[in-house]
């Protein structure tokens, strides 16, 4: 009789935007008239810029030539978008990050439950708390996280570092000692920040206890604050110690066309391994590569033409962003984020809880967010509301909360 990995079993319930999708879907269908806005999976909804559009008619193009024809693609990713991304995401930053560093896929977050898979099932993991829910359901399914708490709602085998309003939602260094440490910066789902000087006393931290840092940097491009790091390897020393994941789906409107990269040191090694070579390993092994249109595409981002389209395109959800904050504070709700990041965490009013202000907001406002308590058991009491609608939905959806 065949068994099963007993680790998924661990899972409490569904996973968080699953459970969101069925609330909100049995309401929608008990509610036909009603207009639901939608603010809480941060899915984008303006179109792909131009400059991309023609990067993917002139990529189809070439797929229908024989001369132009491309099969598999080279296993870490195509030259000519992975020395693109080693000329604008980081020497132009000053960052020694070469071509041959960094792995193409299909997205940050397959890259991000995928990576523990070249760790010992023995490492301790840090995560923030409120944290993106991949980083640690993915550790449960590979058996790295203990016996779960379901009145604390943790895991026996997580080092859980809160990010609450008194440390401004930027974790401390963790008094226990962790082998793996996520960090996300802006951060999903706070929208905090953290600057380049407390960013590097982590760099030091994990180069002395031995740590390895996953640092998920897919909203560096919503950063508007000068001494806010937009990649780790701004740090001195990250090189030896800290892998990066980087998403095309915020930053360009990849949520649909799916491309994404991480970039993993030669330097950073175990003893005399390095861990270059065993996600290279893995890379060719489990994985195919993202579509060559789709890399033409990614290309396109780093075309003068991509870049300035972009920047009015990540302008136009942060002026959504700037409407959400300032509403809800005139509104007399305590709210951050906005500034660094498409998110805005504010705290659920009359001391409702996290599932009970979104229940409250879908069936008064007709507006969906995300319960901060499917962050994790800091988010208890937060919520969460993206700014990737449409600007007329999002004024809409700030004026029904302001008239509850």
């Amino acid at each position: 009789m065949f068994k099963l990995n007993d680790n998924y079993l661990k899972l409490p319930g569904s996973y968080l935007f699953s459970t969101i999708g069925k609330k909100v879907n049995a309401f929608a269908a008990q509610n036909p008239d009603k207009k639901i806005i939608r603010l809480g999976i941060g899915d984008v909804t303006q179109p792909l810029a131009p400059a991309i559009i023609k990067a993917l008619h002139g990529a189809v193009d070439e797929m229908a030539q024989a001369e132009t024809f491309k099969g598999y693609a080279p296993d870490l990713g195509y030259e000519f978008l992975r020395q693109a991304i080693a000329d604008n995401d980081y020497k132009a930053r000053g960052c020694g990050i070469s071509a041959d560093e960094i792995f193409i896929s299909d997205g940050a977050k397959c890259d991000a439950g995928n990576i523990q898979e070249i760790f010992s099932v023995d490492n301790k993991i840090a995560v923030c708390d409120p944290v993106y829910p991949v980083y640690v359901d993915t550790n449960v399914m590979a058996g790295r996280t203990g016996v779960y708490d379901s009145v604390k709602e943790v895991w026996s085998d997580v080092i859980y570092m809160p990010c609450v309003a008194e440390n401004h939602f930027a974790p401390e260094l963790p008094k226990e000692t962790p082998d793996l440490i996520y960090l996300c910066f802006p951060n999903n789902p706070t929208g905090a920040t953290i600057t380049k000087s407390r960013l590097q006393e982590w760099v030091d931290y994990a180069n002395k206890v031995g740590a390895v840092i996953i640092y998920d940097a897919a909203y560096e491009a919503y950063i508007s604050e000068e001494d806010v790091p937009h990649t780790i390897y701004e740090c001195r020393g990250a090189e030896s110690c800290a892998i990066e994941l980087r998403s095309f789906s915020k930053n360009a409107g990849f949520t649909g066309v799916r491309l994404g990269f991480t970039v993993i040191p030669k330097e950073l090694k175990c003893g005399e391994v390095a861990l270059h070579s065993l996600w290279a390993r893995r890379h060719g092994t489990k994985y195919n590569g993202a579509p060559y249109i789709v890399q033409r595409a990614g290309e396109a981002v780093y075309s003068q033409e991509g870049k300035v389209q972009l920047k009015e395109q990540v302008a136009y959800y942060m002026n959504n962003a700037k409407y959400i904050l300032e509403g809800l504070k005139s509104a007399g709700y305590t709210v951050s984020g906005g500034v660094n990041a498409p998110y805005i965490w504010l705290k659920a009013p009359d001391g409702m809880t996290s599932w009970e202000f979104f229940d409250y907001l879908l069936e008064k406002a007709n507006v969906v967010g995300t319960p901060g308590s499917g962050f994790g058991p800091s988010g208890e009491t937060y919520f969460r509301l993206t700014a990737f609608g449409s600007y007329e939905n999002t004024v809409e959806a700030v004026n029904r909360i302001k008239a509850l």
